[in-house]
This record gives C-alpha cells, structure tokens and sequence, in this order.
C-alpha cells in the first residue's frame, strides 16, 4: 500500500477560532462519514469555538476511505499505516503537517473522525449524560502522534429494551412529542445512533415492546439509522427485522403460526425485506412466538425444529431474492434463546455462514460458549448480554448496577473463547447503564488493551475524563463499593419478593436472611459512600455538575436510599429501629427522581418500574419472628486468598472484589490455624456462572486428610437452585467434617473450566 509514512517535523496545532480545512470528498464518501464529519465540525466549534472549515492553508484535516475517493493520489498521501482490516483507520500527521484520518471503509474512517473528538476531550456522553466539553485555547498532536486500530468484535452494539418507563414516555412526551402515545422516532434514534457512533458501536436492536411503534413503521427512523452507518438487527423473536410484538396485528393476517399459516406469515416476512434491502440490516433467523414466548403450531421439540428448518430455508431465500444473490455475504445470526436452545441441541442445523448468537441467563452469566465445531464456523459466534432485564425471578429496570467486574470477567471469558462476531447488550433506557455500555463497548472495540488497563482502571479513566484526574481518583474506591454492594443484592432485589411466581408471599416484602450486624454494616457503607459522593460534588466543575448527578449522585444516593428504606424497615419490623426512618427514605427517593427529571430529561426516570412491591413506602408492622443470627465463624477466605500460582484472581469481581478462577486440574489451598472442636461446616461460595466446557461445574474438596468429596454447581434452567443465585449472586455449598486442632488445610481441586471462587467460610459446629 505504499511506503512508511514521513511524519511531520512539527507539531498539529488548531488555535481557538481559526480557521480550519477539512479536506473529503463528501460526495463519494458514504453517508456515515459525512456524519462524521458534521460530528466533528461541532465539537470543534464547541471546544476552539471554529466555524471556518474552508479557507485555511495553514491548518489542514485531510479525510479519506480508500476505495472511495482518489483524494489519497491527489494530495500524494501516504496509506501504508491502514491495516487492511474492515472498519479500520489510521491517524498521522504527514510531512506537509496536515492531519490525515484514512478508513479501510467508510466504518472506520467513521470512527478515525471520531477518535479526533476524543482527543479533543469531548465525551461520548457529551449529550446523553450532559458532560459538557470545555473550551481550549490550543490543541495540539505532537508531530510523531499516530493512532491505529480496526474493532475486535465486527457488530458491536445495544439494545433498547423494557421501554415502557423511562425512553419511551420521555421521548414521546418531551423529547419528541406526539399525540400518539406509541411513537419513538427518528429525532430520538439519531441521538441514540449519534452515541452509539461516539462509542463506536455499529449495530441496533431498537425498542420493540407492544407499546411502541415498530421501528420501521414511524417515519424517517430508516433513515436515520442509514445516516449513523447503523446495522438494524432483531432479537430473539423478531425475525427478518420484523417487530412481531408489534406489527403482526398492523400488517399481519390470520395466526402468527408457520405450522397453519406460512403463506400469511411468508408475505409479513417478504414484505419488510423488500422494503429495507437497500440498507445495512442483519437479519436474525428462525421464529418463536409473536413475542417472548414458544413457537405457535408445533408442541414437540422434534415438531418445532421440523418447523425451523423450512423457517430458515424459506427466510433464506427471501434474502437471496431481494437482498442478495450471494446470501452468505448477508449478515444473519440464529438466536437460541430460552426454549430454542433445547430445539437448537435436538440437532438443528444452522447454515455454516449464520452467526450463532448465545445468551446470558439474563442477569449476567454466559449459558453457553462454543464447542471446537460451533467456533469452527463461518458465521462465527455472538453474544446476547444484559445490564438490564424484565422477568423471573425478578426485574432489574432502575438503577444501572451491574458489576463491572462481571462484566469484564464474562466478556474476556466470552471472546477467549470464540464468540467474536457480534455483541449485543441490552441497556433498557441507556440512562441507568451509561458505564456498562461504554464497559461493554470498549472491550468489543479493543479488547487487548482494554485487558491491558483492566476494569479498576478503566473505571478510573472513564471517572477522570468525566470530572477530573483528582475527582476520579476519589470516586474509584466509591464507585467501586457502590457496584460491590449492589453485586451482594441489587436495590431492586431487597423486598425478598419475586416476579411471575404463583405463591402470594413472594408478593409481599418480607425478611432477607441477614443479621441485624450485618444489615447495619451495610447501611453504614451506604452512609459513608453517600457521603463522599456529596463531598465531592463541591469539587465538580458548574459545567460537570449534571452529569455528575446522572453518573453518581443519583445511582449511589438512591441506592443507599432504597437500603434504607428496606432495611431500616426490616430492623423495625423486629422492634430493632424507629420506622420512620424508612419513610423518609421512600420521600427521599421520590425527592432524588425528582430532581433527575428536570427539565431535559423529564419522565425518563421512574424509581418503581412495573410498580412492583419493592418500590412502595414499606409496612413495618412488627412480625412474630426473630432476625437471622450469624453463624460461628471460625475463618473467612476469599478466593484470591489461596497460597501457590493455581489460581487467577478475578479483578474486583465478588463479594469482597477478590474472587480467584481456579484452574482447570490444579488445587488452591487454604489453610488456617484452629482451636479444637468437635467438627466444622465448610461453606464454598462460588461464582453462580454455567459451565464452559460440557454441562458441568464441579470440583473436589478435602479437609485435611479427609477423602475428597466431590461438588457439582451448575444449574439447569430456571430451577429454584438459579433463582436463589441469581439473586444474591453465589452459588453455595456446604460440607461437614470432623475438625483437628492446629494446622487445618483445605484443598479444591478444579475439575471443569470455569470453576470461579469467591469465598469459603468455615464455621465451628456446637
């Protein structure tokens, strides 16, 4: 592609309001760069306060896609830094000292337009979380600046979901008013793509609950997603691109059932693919029910994957037909989620070129990862994520808490091994989740030196940029205890209640199994943290101080709120603590919401979602029971805590942030000194994850010399047994032996991949 660059002997610098040329071809560069560059234009206008983008020889950005344009021949720039990768690009400054920004296509000259603003210090939170740039003076690259890169992940990219209560009513009432109460339109979604092209994510699942209006049914959104260079995919139950939920009564006839009804069906299909054929789609195959439920028509397994295979066939062809003569260059992927899982391992054979797209249990956890056959693919492996959920055994919709670290623990899991092709994380509204998208996103676009920083510093960085280097060291170790106190139990998940559940008690707040110490350990953690957090928001900048409530007064005052509130309720309720200290925590938590809502972001924050029991004011009559007591505990290990190398830590992952992968073969030790007593329940807290390998997590243990015992762990479904780790984020098992005095050792032995521990108690028996 050409020689080695000749850097310039100088140094790029833009003074404030001057002039400025941007060299491209707009009119051969596809609509997503022009995009770009509009982006561009004002970022600078913001930060250097420039609006002269024409008429300056002095200061030159210089914008290409090879292929596209033959501005490269033209002005003799040399291409030798592009790697010859999609959707990659490359920044320098040349010998004539003009910045050059150069795409392998029109993606990644995208994204090298957009790393420019990022050196600007423009967040890509810029709008959605009010992080306002601050002006410069001077902007300056040094004269040897380079910057390189092409994704890690090819789709990388959100899904807008259980949008009822946040980014529905907000939009539809304030943002993009409409007298039709469904509508979620173009004007929205470009602020969405506008983010999603901040944070250089090409692919979109948009909002498809019944009570929205299809994405391709209001107009202009088509549109819109072709101006960001946005992939439109589907989820599980929305095949072709077509919103079942949403328009089988609009555009559909008779019963959503291929069994009964595949002509009808066959033109719903036919119809949607014909209409965006000329636009970057990826169409999920397959069927299920008209939304989250099992296929119509066919009972058995063996009935509906009979069903699926003259699916897949017929939605094939559809798009060789209208899309494409070659349907393998057809981005398609093949979701086994929920039921369609069994149906998948009944034998069901997917096309080779067909991304197969795997699953988290929705709170977290990878169900499955590729065999050797299934990573052998054409079609590669994708990833179907959650940081927010609707369902059993109960939602998570208000605040954004999931753990970074398990994020990042699953992720790297994730793409060690194989799923490379496309990543999907479903954010809700976005607001809630506005760190573990960009978490999420950043590891997808590199995830080599995302590892390289790992999830402490990655969320330092992202804290430092959004306030300040000092601001961002204080609020680390906050921030931190904020996840790792929501990791032990979400907000949403304190009342003991349940979702979908036949029996009424999980209806009704009741006792969480924890100690009156305990809980009052907790809530001073809670007090502590919120207390920082108001101390530091004296620090903040005036222009900052909005997003510093959207990104860490809110989640963690509101958090510690909805702990009072339970808590103190739960104290009161065993004559341990003056009720009204609960009360004032359920007006503080409307007093919070209050504020979020203000005048931009009105009615995209509701604090009870569903209006679950969880979220009202809390009935402390006094109950006839008693609190839980704390065991005797003779030690407590975490699982990092073992001596020797058979173990890797898992950054900031666990009950205490020191959780340890034990490897596959090898025996961690833990060994403590004891007084003499008759025996000793060990108590093994593992990480509540499904296995990597096969169907099965399991390991031994011994005590001292005793025979080792082996523990199997892994779930299946959505048992009890899940239930219960899902919602307090272990899986527990317990064991007796007879205890000796003096040097006690226990070793586990990992028998599968993937045994993660984090914690081991042992407890005297009396």
């Amino acid at each position: 592609m050409g020689s080695t660059p000749l850097y310039a002997k100088k140094d790029f610098t833009l003074k404030q309001g001057q002039p400025l040329s941007i060299i491209c071809d707009t009119a051969k560069e596809e609509e997503v760069v022009n995009t770009a560059v509009e982006i561009l234009k004002n970022d600078l206008n913001t930060v250097l306060e420039i609006t002269d983008f024409s008429s300056s020889k002095k200061s030159e950005i210089v914008i290409a896609t090879i292929g596209r344009t033959d501005i490269p021949e033209k002005l003799n720039i040399n291409v030798a830094s592009l790697p010859d990768k999609k959707q990659a690009y490359s920044i320098y400054i040349d010998k004539k000292g003009r910045l050059v920004i150069l795409g392998s296509d029109s993606h990644g000259t995208a994204y090298g337009i957009i790393e420019l603003t990022r050196l600007l210090d423009v967040s890509p939170w810029e709008w959605w979380a009010d992080v306002t740039a601050e002006k410069k003076d001077i902007f300056r690259l040094k004269s040897d600046f380079t910057a390189t890169h092409s994704p890690s992940v090819e789709y990388r990219g959100i899904f807008i979901n259980d949008e009822d209560w946040g980014i529905l009513p907000w939009s539809n009432r304030n943002y993009e008013p409409s007298s039709d109460k469904s509508d979620f339109g173009p004007r929205t979604y470009e602020k969405i793509f506008e983010l999603m092209l901040r944070l250089r994510a090409n692919t979109c699942w948009p909002a498809m609950h019944e009570v929205t209006k299809p994405f391709f049914l209001s107009e202009g959104n088509k549109e819109a997603a072709g101006k960001y260079g946005i992939y439109i995919g589907s989820s599980h139950c929305e095949p072709m691109v077509c919103n079942a939920a949403g328009e089988w009564n609009v555009r559909g006839n008779g019963h959503y059932d291929y069994v009964n009804n595949s002509g009808e069906v066959y033109r719903f299909w036919e119809d949607r693919v014909k209409d965006v054929s000329g636009q970057n789609n990826i169409y999920t195959l397959g069927m299920r029910g008209v939304h989250d439920g099992k296929m119509q028509g066919a009972k058995t397994l063996e009935e509906q994957k009979n069903v699926l295979i003259r699916v897949i066939e017929d939605q094939r062809n559809l798009i060789k037909k209208h899309v494409s003569d070659d349907v393998e260059s057809v981005p398609q992927t093949f979701i086994p989620y929920k039921e369609v899982l069994d149906i998948y391992n009944q034998g069901l054979d997917v096309p080779e070129d067909v991304t197969l797209m795997w699953c988290d249990d929705n709170y977290g956890y990878i169900r499955h990862f590729p065999t050797e056959a299934e990573k052998a693919r054409k079609g590669g492996n994708g990833v179907y994520f959650h940081t927010s959920y609707w369902g059993r055994p109960h939602d998570y919709l208000w605040i954004g808490t999931t753990s970074p670290a398990l994020i990042y623990q699953q992720m790297n899991l994730a793409y060690d091994k194989g799923i490379q092709k496309m990543w999907i994380l479903n954010v809700g509204d976005i607001k809630p989740c506005e760190y573990q998208t960009e978490l999420f996103l950043d590891l997808a676009w590199d995830i080599e030196g995302t590892r390289e920083k790992g999830v402490k510093k990655h969320l330092e960085n992202f804290l430092s940029r959004e306030f300040g280097e000092s601001a961002g060291k204080e609020l680390l170790p906050v921030m931190e205890e904020h996840y790792r106190l929501s990791y032990i139990r979400k907000p949403e998940f304190l009342g003991n209640t349940r979702v979908e559940e036949q029996d009424p008690k999980y209806k009704i707040v009741s006792d969480l199994e924890w100690s009156e110490e305990y809980i009052r350990c907790r809530l001073n953690d809670y007090s502590d943290i919120s207390d920082t957090v108001d101390k530091i928001n004296e620090k903040i900048s005036p222009l900052r101080r909005g997003a510093y409530y959207q990104l860490v007064r809110y989640p963690v005052l509101a958090a510690a709120e909805m702990n009072n509130k339970l808590l103190y309720a739960q104290l009161a309720r065993h004559g341990k603590a003056d009720a009204d200290k609960s009360n004032i925590a359920y007006e503080n938590i409307i007093r919070l919401t209050d504020i979020y809502n203000n005048e931009k972001w009105e009615g995209i924050m509701d604090f009870r979602p569903r209006r679950l029991p969880v979220f009202n004011r809390i009935d402390t009559d006094l109950s006839t029971g008693s609190l839980s007591n704390d065991e005797n505990v003779i030690i407590k290990f975490n699982g990092a805590d073992a001596s020797g190398n058979n173990i890797s830590a898992c950054e900031s992952l666990g009950y205490e942030g020191k959780a340890a992968l034990i490897k596959k073969g090898k025996t961690a030790e833990y060994s403590f000194e004891n007084k003499e007593c008759d025996s000793v329940t060990v108590e093994l807290r593992f990480l509540p994850s499904h296995p990597v390998n096969g169907e099965s997590l399991s390991v031994t243990i011994s005590y001292n010399n005793e025979k080792e015992e082996i523990i199997n762990y892994e779930t299946k479904g959505r048992s009890e047994e899940w239930k219960l780790n899902v919602l307090r984020n272990q899986a527990i098992r317990r064991l007796t032996f007879p205890s000796l005095s003096g040097n006690n050792i226990i070793r586990i032995k990992a028998l599968d991949e993937g045994c993660v521990l984090d914690q081991i108690f042992v407890y005297e028996n009396k």
